[in-house]
């Protein structure tokens, strides 16, 4: 992997800050599936497919893509959730992918992850104090009263009234609801905090206050975030680094400023085209890449590019060849991208 280099809040750009904590070599997830009465196997859905990279210390990397590009089934790949078919997960510099559910329980404390759906990831029948105590009380955190106090206090920190821990999530609000699945991740104190889609469930201005706690936590916290969503705006504002993801691989891969300044992967393009600009005589002026055709069906197995069916400048070696990632502060896997 190349050096790393993160983003502060002011936009400087500081190079190598921060050590590797999780690194994700060539993973593949892959799923068989059947047809016909005796449902026999047909093939394999290729959900990840040869996905590498590294997360430091301290740094957001936002993962942005379409529906069904398989970012959800990366990160339940990466937290041993589902299976891995190939390739490697390692977290401090130990291996997960192959570990067993009762050998994953050490490492469950330091990998947390928040949920898209705020209310189907929380128990309706246990009260707010109960859902954020539960992981203490698996992991033998705290215990009585000193974890009473510690859930008082994570609810504050997350911006809910202490004094509600005895209620029900259909209690709350969806933005309410976002920060108690924030609480009860933060219960075990981790060091990495996979976001799967947290805000796309939320009104607009919702988004942006859970968007700013996750940021504030960050920097109280040293957490480390993998920001997962198809919304480039959200992912522009809270990441470092961003990777964008076409139907199982990642295609393109810089600093957050870089990407969204100078995208080269003409799928980048595309979707940075479509995101409205504020200022309305630029948004009338300028022009939009619009792609042709469907997404291809991912049991698909492709001999070249697997985006050269809709790309806009896709010749007869884009069907022919397949593109690896390629460049060291700028990676892209194109072969008409400039890589650097």
């Amino acid at each position: 992997m190349s050096e790393q280099a993160t983003v502060d809040r002011n936009g400087t750009t500081e190079v190598g800050a921060g050590r590797p904590i999780l690194k994700v070599d060539n993973l593949r997830v892959h799923f068989p599936f059947t047809r016909g009465i005796i449902r026999r196997e047909h093939g394999v859905i290729r959900a990840v497919d040869d996905v590498s990279f590294e997360l430091h210390e301290g740094e957001t990397l936002g993962i942005v893509g379409e529906s069904g590009c398989g970012k959800s089934t990366m990160a339940r790949a990466i937290l041993n959730l589902i299976p891995v078919t190939s390739g490697q997960v390692w977290f401090e510099g130990d291996r997960l992918d192959s570990l067993a559910e009762s050998q994953m329980h050490a490492y469950r404390r330091r990998l947390q992850m928040i949920f898209q759906d705020p209310f189907s990831s929380l128990n309706p029948r246990m009260t707010v104090g109960a859902i954020i105590g539960e992981p203490m009380r698996v992991f033998n955190l705290h215990a009585g009263r000193s974890r009473k106090l510690e859930v008082m206090r994570l609810m504050d920190l997350v911006g809910l009234n202490p004094r509600f821990l005895n209620r029900y999530p259909h209690e709350f609000s969806g933005g309410q609801r976002q920060r108690i699945g924030i609480a009860r991740a933060l219960a075990v104190q981790p060091k990495v905090v996979i976001c799967d889609e947290p805000v796309s469930a939320l009104d607009v201005s919702i988004q942006a206050q859970v968007i700013n706690l996750l940021m504030d936590l960050k920097e109280e916290l040293g957490l480390a975030y993998i920001f997962i969503s198809h919304d480039l705006s959200v992912v522009r504002h809270i990441s470092d680094r961003v990777g964008v993801m076409y139907l199982g691989r990642l295609v393109e891969t810089t600093e957050s400023a870089r990407l969204y300044d100078d995208p080269r992967h003409p799928y980048t393009q595309a979707l940075l085209s479509a995101v409205p600009l504020p200022n309305p005589d630029t948004e009338a002026q300028r022009q939009r890449t619009v792609l042709s055709g469907e997404v291809p069906s991912p049991e698909m197995e492709f001999t070249g590019c697997r985006f050269a069916s809709r790309c806009p400048i896709a010749d007869a070696e884009c069907r022919t060849t397949d593109p690896t990632l390629d460049g060291e502060v700028h990676q892209v896997a194109c072969l008409k991208a400039e890589a650097s």
